[in-house]
C-alpha cells in the first residue's frame, strides 16, 4: 500500500488489481426498446464551432507515450515508447453540457442513454431510499438508473442548472462522433490525446509533473476520502466540476485528468474504444487512471455519469 501522502503510481500486491472505479460497460447485446432510432446529424451545422475555452493550436512531434510503471498491466500503458503526432488543435476543455445542447437541439440527436432508457450512475448521487436496480457486476457503486441521460444526469429529478459549464456525461462514443460529425470536428487519437494533456512533459505521470498534489495543492477533481462510502469534497467537488475549474496545463489545456472519462478515436480492443484521463470517481486505493499514461477501453454504446469528451481539428495551415 502507498505511504500516507505518497500518491505516485503503485503496482497492486499479489492478488492483483483491485475492481476498478471506471465507467461501467452496457450489458452485451443490450438493446434499445423497439422505435427509438437514433437521430442522425441533421440541420444547420455551424459555420465554426468555439469551444468553450477557445482552441489551442499544438506543433505536433515525437514524445514519449506509455509507462513502464503501470499499476494495471492489462491495460497496456506500456511500455514506454516514441511516438509522432502532427500539427494539430485541440479544445481547451471537454465539451459542454451548453455546447451539447446546441448539438441536441439544432439535430434532435438522442443520445444512446435516452434510447435505451438508462445509464448508469454512481449510487453515491442516490438517495438512501432508491429502488434497488442492477449494479455492475465488478463495481457495485454503479446503479443502473431509468431516466438518466445527460440532461438529467442523476436520473428524472435531477437537471443541469448550475452545470451549463460542466462537462457533458452520460454520452457514448457513437453520440461523440455524432456531435462531431455535427461540429466539423472529430475525436483525438490516443496519441494525441497523451501528446496534449502531458503538456510538453516527458515521462512524468500528471500533466504538471511527478506529484498528484504538489504542496498539498489540489490540480484536479478526484475521488478524496474513502471510497466509496465517503467523498471528503477537499478538492471542492463531489461530482463533475466545470471544465476550466482547475490550472491548466503548459498548452493552456484544462482538467486533462480527473473530472470526466474522454472517448479517444483508437480501439482499445475488439468492440471497444479508447478512454483517456480518468473521473471525478477515480480513488488511489482503486483506480489510479489519473495518469497521462492511463487508459481504460469500453464498448461504444456505454454511457455513464463520468463519461464526456473533448474534440480537435486540423491545424489551419494544414
Amino acid at each position: 500500500m502507498p505511504r500516507a501522502g505518497d500518491h505516485r503510481p503503485v503496482r497492486p500486491g499479489a492478488d492483483g488489481p483491485r475492481p476498478a472505479c471506471c465507467a461501467p460497460a452496457r450489458p452485451v447485446g443490450a438493446q434499445p426498446p423497439a422505435g427509438r432510432a437514433a437521430a442522425r446529424p441533421a440541420g444547420p451545422r455551424p459555420a465554426s464551432v468555439q469551444p468553450h475555452g477557445g482552441w489551442r493550436e499544438l506543433p505536433g512531434g515525437r514524445f514519449l507515450m506509455g509507462s513502464d510503471d503501470s499499476p494495471y498491466p492489462a491495460d497496456r500503458e506500456g511500455p514506454a515508447r516514441q511516438a509522432a503526432v502532427d500539427a494539430f488543435a485541440v479544445a481547451a476543455t471537454a465539451v459542454t453540457n451548453a455546447e451539447f445542447a446546441a448539438f441536441a437541439e439544432a439535430t434532435g440527436h438522442r443520445t444512446d442513454a435516452e434510447r435505451h432508457g438508462w445509464s448508469f450512475v454512481f449510487g453515491g448521487f442516490l438517495p438512501d431510499d432508491f429502488p434497488p436496480t442492477r449494479a455492475a457486476a465488478t463495481a457495485p457503486w454503479w446503479r443502473q438508473v431509468h431516466g438518466a441521460h445527460w440532461r438529467r444526469p442523476e436520473g428524472p429529478a435531477s437537471g443541469l442548472d448550475g452545470r451549463w459549464d460542466h462537462p457533458v456525461v452520460h454520452v457514448s462514443y457513437h453520440d461523440a462522433l455524432a456531435y462531431c460529425a455535427w461540429a466539423g470536428v472529430r475525436l483525438p487519437t490516443e496519441a494525441e490525446w497523451e501528446y496534449a494533456a502531458r503538456g510538453g512533459l516527458e515521462g512524468k505521470p500528471y500533466p504538471w509533473g511527478d506529484e498528484r498534489d504538489p504542496g498539498g495543492e489540489f490540480r484536479m477533481n478526484i475521488f478524496r476520502g474513502g471510497f466509496p462510502a465517503h467523498n471528503t469534497a477537499a478538492d471542492g467537488y463531489r461530482g463533475t466540476c466545470p471544465v476550466d475549474a482547475f490550472p491548466p496545463n503548459a498548452y493552456g489545456l484544462f482538467n486533462m485528468t480527473g473530472n470526466v472519462w474522454e472517448w479517444c478515436a483508437d480501439p482499445f480492443a475488439p468492440g471497444a474504444r479508447v478512454l483517456k484521463g480518468g473521473s471525478h470517481m477515480c480513488h488511489e486505493s482503486y483506480c489510479l487512471r489519473y495518469r497521462t499514461s492511463a487508459r481504460m477501453g469500453n464498448s461504444p454504446d456505454s454511457s455513464s455519469g463520468n463519461t464526456g469528451f473533448r474534440v480537435v481539428r486540423r491545424a489551419p495551415d494544414e
